[in-house]
C-alpha cells in the first residue's frame, strides 16, 4: 500500500508561505505543540520521497521516472530490505540542486519521518532506525518543550539554507499530523526561472562523510574516501591523506572482501554494524587505543569508534588455536559477544591476513599454510559461535531485554545515565553482569533463569562499587572522578606518592602500591556496609596493571567499573604541557605506547569517557533506551550492543 505524505503547514511567522499553503493560524492552531517537547530540524531543498521494502515514489504516488531518482532508487535496492513491511522512510531526495546549491552533504537522501502504518515514529527511534538502515537525518537546530518565542529568534542563513521544521519529539498518528509538524520557509524559496523538473539535471555535492554513509547504506566501499572521513593521520600502511597509496597497499581489495563477507550473513547487519567491520579492516594496523581515542574525535564517535577498535584487537584471537578445552569456548565467545558484533568479527578475521597487528601479504608457501591454518581456526571458531547461538546482531538482546523487565517489575530501575550513583541502575547492572556470567557458563538460558540466579544482587545497599579509572596521564580521571556523586573513599596513588615528598618519584612504587591496595581493602569494607562507591585513580594501563586492583574488589564482592578515558596524542600533549605537575613527554609516550584499554566485560561494566569528560558510551550495562532494529519489528532494547 503506497501512502501520500502529507502537507505540511507554515508557522504563523513563516514568510515563505504563498496563497494556496496550508497555514497553522487561527486560534488553537499551536495548541498540539503547547507543553510539548518538539524537535527543530532544518528543512532540505529537495523533492519529498517515501521509500519502502519493495519501492518508492515522490510526493506524487504515480511519479514517473526523472534523472534525479535514479540514485535514491539505488539507494532503496540496497536499504529496502531493512524496511519492515508496512513500514515506510519519508525524506528528501537532494540529488538534484533546486534553488539552493549544497556542498557539503553527507548523503543525498536524508529521512526524516519513519512511518509504522498510520503512526510516526517519535524522534529518538527514527534517528536510531535511520542510522541502522545507513541514512542521516536533517541538522538539528533546537530541541527542547515548545517555546515560540525561541522559534522566533532562530537565524538561518536564507542563502544556504530554505527553512526548518518543528514536530513533536513524541510519535504521533496520521490524523494528528497537522498538530505536530509544522514548518518555516524563507521567503522567495523558489528563486529560478525553469523549474527543476525541466533543467539540465546538477547533482549537489557531497562532503567527505558521505562515503561514511554509503557504506552503512550497503553501498560498495570507497576505502580511500573512507580514510579521508575519519582523519588522515592515522598511520595505516603507506595510505595518505589523499588515498593514493590505499590500492597499492591492498586495503581496497580487504575492503571489498570484508564488505561481501558481512553482506553474505545470514542475518542482515545495522549499517553501524557493516561500517565498523568495513573500517577495521581499512584500519587493521593501527592499534587499538590510537584508533579508538582518534577516530572518537572524529565524525563517527566514541560508540562506533571503540566498536571499530575493539574488531581489530579481537580478531587475531580467532585466527589462533583455542588454548582450552572446548567445553570453555562458549564462555569466551560470549564475552566477545559483549564487545563485537561476532559475525562481523568472524567476517573480519577470515579474511584479513597475517596473524594481526598490522601484519602484511606474502607470497611464500609457507605464508600461504599459516593462512589457511588461520581460516581454519576462523571457521571452527564461526561453528562454535553458531551452535552456541552467538552469530546474529545483538545476541544476548533476548536475555537483557526479559531480565529488565522483571527487575523493573520488582522495582529496580535503570537508575538513570551512567555515572549517576543511582542505587537502582547499580543494582539492576549487577544482575545483568551476573546473568552474562552464569550464561557463558552454561548455567542459564533465558530470562526467567536468570531472573532467579540474581536475587542476591537486587539489594543495591549490599555490596560495594569500585569505580577503577584507565588512562594516561592527563587524560582527565581525577576531573571526572572527582565529579561522581556520592564517593565515600578516594585513593590516588599519585597522592600517595605525594605523600612520601613526590608525585614523580617512582622509586617506591611498590611500598605505594601496597598502601593503596590496602587502603582499597578497608574503604571497600566499610562501604560495603552502605553500598558507597570507592574510585582508584592510577593509570591502570594495561590488564597486569589493574589486576591488583581488581582481585581487591573481588574479595569484597564489588560492582567493578571501568571508567576508560579515550583522548587522543596531540590533545593529551597539550594538556600536560599546561599541568601543574607534568609527567615528561618520554613518559607519557611510554604510556600511550603501551596503554591496552581493557574490553567490555573485564569488568562488570564500562564507561567511555572522550575529551570533554563525559561519558559518550557504556557496555555491560542495562539501561534501556528505545531502538528499532531493521528488518524486525519495533523493540525496546539498550544503546549499546554488549
Amino acid at each position: 500500500m503506497r501512502t501520500h505524505y502529507p502537507r505540511t503547514p507554515h508557522l504563523p511567522w513563516s514568510p515563505g508561505a504563498t496563497s494556496d499553503d496550508v497555514r497553522t493560524t487561527g486560534p488553537g492552531m499551536l495548541a498540539g505543540f503547547a507543553g510539548r517537547e518538539v524537535v527543530v530540524t532544518e528543512k532540505l531543498d529537495g523533492e519529498n520521497t517515501t521509500l519502502y521494502t519493495d519501492g518508492l515514489h515522490a510526493r506524487s504516488l504515480d511519479s514517473g521516472h526523472h534523472p534525479s531518482r535514479a540514485w535514491v532508487k539505488g539507494l532503496q535496492s540496497r536499504i529496502g530490505p531493512g524496511i519492515p513491511a508496512g513500514w515506510r522512510v519519508c525524506g528528501e531526495n537532494v540529488f538534484a540542486r533546486h534553488s539552493l546549491a549544497y556542498e557539503e552533504l553527507d548523503a543525498w537522501f536524508y529521512g526524516f519521518s519513519v512511518w509504522d502504518g498510520d503512526h510516526c515514529l517519535d524522534w529518538d527511534r527514527t534517528e536510531l532506525f535511520l542510522r541502522g538502515l545507513g541514512v542521516p537525518g536533517p541538522r538539528v537546530l533546537w530541541r527542547g518543550v515548545f517555546d515560540e518565542r525561541a522559534l522566533r529568534r532562530l537565524r538561518l542563513d536564507t542563502a544556504r539554507q530554505e527553512g526548518y521544521v518543528v514536530r513533536t519529539a513524541a510519535g504521533f498518528d496520521r490524523a494528528d499530523f497537522g498538530r505536530c509538524v509544522a514548518k518555516w520557509v524563507r521567503g522567495g524559496h523558489v528563486q529560478t526561472d525553469t523549474h527543476w523538473m525541466y533543467a539540465q539535471v546538477v547533482p549537489n555535492g557531497l562532503g567527505p562523510t558521505a562515503a561514511l554513509w554509503d557504506a552503512r547504506s550497503g553501498a560498495d566501499p570507497d576505502a580511500a574516501g573512507l580514510l579521508r572521513a575519519v582523519g588522515a593521520g592515522l598511520g595505516v600502511g603507506t595510505a595518505t591523506a589523499t588515498g593514493a597509496a590505499v590500492e597499492a597497499a591492498g586495503v581496497e581489495e580487504l575492503v571489498a572482501e570484508v564488505a561481501d563477507r558481512i553482506d553474505g550473513l545470514s542475518v542482515r547487519r545495522s549499517g553501524e554494524e557493516r561500517l565498523a567491520g568495513i573500517l577495521a579492516a581499512a584500519l587493521h594496523g593501527v592499534p587499538r587505543s590510537v584508533l579508538a581515542s582518534r577516530l572518537a574525535a572524529g565524525p563517527l564517535g566514541m560508540a562506533t569508534a571503540r566498536r571499530v577498535a575493539d574488531l581489530v584487537g579481537l580478531y587475531p584471537a580467532l585466527r589462533r588455536p583455542f588454548p582450552y578445552p572446548d567445553a570453555e569456548r562458549r564462555a569466551g565467545l560470549v564475552r566477545m559477544a559483549e564487545a563485537a558484533d561476532l559475525g562481523v568479527l568472524h567476517a573480519l578475521a577470515g579474511a584479513l591476513p597475517g596473524a594481526g597487528g598490522g601484519g602484511e601479504r606474502g607470497d611464500g608457501a609457507g605464508e600461504r599454510v599459516e593462512h589457511a591454518e588461520h581460516v581454519e581456526c576462523v571457521e571452527w571458531s564461526a561453528l562454535h559461535a553458531e551452535e552456541a547461538g552467538l552469530l546474529g546482531p545483538a545476541p544476548l538482546e533476548s536475555l537483557r531485554d526479559g531480565l529488565r523487565e522483571a527487575l523493573a517489575g520488582a522495582g529496580i530501575g535503570d537508575g538513570g545515565d551512567a555515572g549517576d550513583g543511582g542505587t537502582g541502575g547499580d543494582a539492576a547492572d549487577r544482575c545483568w553482569a551476573e546473568a552474562r556470567h552464569a550464561y557463558g557458563q552454561g548455567k542459564l538460558t533465558g530470562a526467567e533463569e536468570a531472573v532467579a540466579a540474581t536475587w542476591r544482587w537486587r539489594d543495591g545497599a549490599s555490596f560495594p562499587r569500585l569505580v577503577q579509572l584507565c588512562g594516561p596521564s592527563g587524560s582527565g580521571k581525577s576531573t571526572y572522578a572527582r565529579s561522581l556523586p556520592g564517593v565515600e573513599a578516594y585513593i590516588s596513588l599519585d597522592d600517595l606518592r605525594g605523600a612520601r615528598g613526590s608525585r614523580a618519584d617512582q622509586r617506591d612504587n611498590a611500598d605505594v602500591l601496597r598502601e593503596g591496595l590496602d587502603r582499597l581493602d578497608s574503604a571497600l569494607a566499610a562501604a560495603a556496609r552502605r553500598g558507597g562507591t570507592v574510585v582508584w585513580d592510577a593509570t591502570s594501563l594495561t590488564a597486569r596493571q589493574r589486576g591488583p586492583a581488581g582481585a581487591v574488589a573481588r574479595r569484597r564482592d564489588a560492582l567493578v567499573t571501568h571508567a576508560v578515558l579515550l583522548v587522543e596524542e596531540a590533545e593529551l600533549m597539550r594538556r600536560n604541557s599546561t599541568r601543574t605537575h607534568p609527567v615528561p613527554e618520554q613518559v607519557l609516550s611510554s604510556q600511550l605506547r603501551r596503554f591496552a584499554p581493557p574490553y567490555p566485560g573485564e569488568a562488570h561494566r564500562t564507561w567511555y569517557i572522550g575529551a570533554g569528560g563525559t561519558v559518550e558510551d557504556t557496555a555491560g550495562t542495562i539501561g534501556a533506551a528505545t531502538r528499532t532494529v531493521p528488518g524486525t519489528a519495533t523493540r525496546t532494547t539498550t544503546r549499546e550492543e554488549g
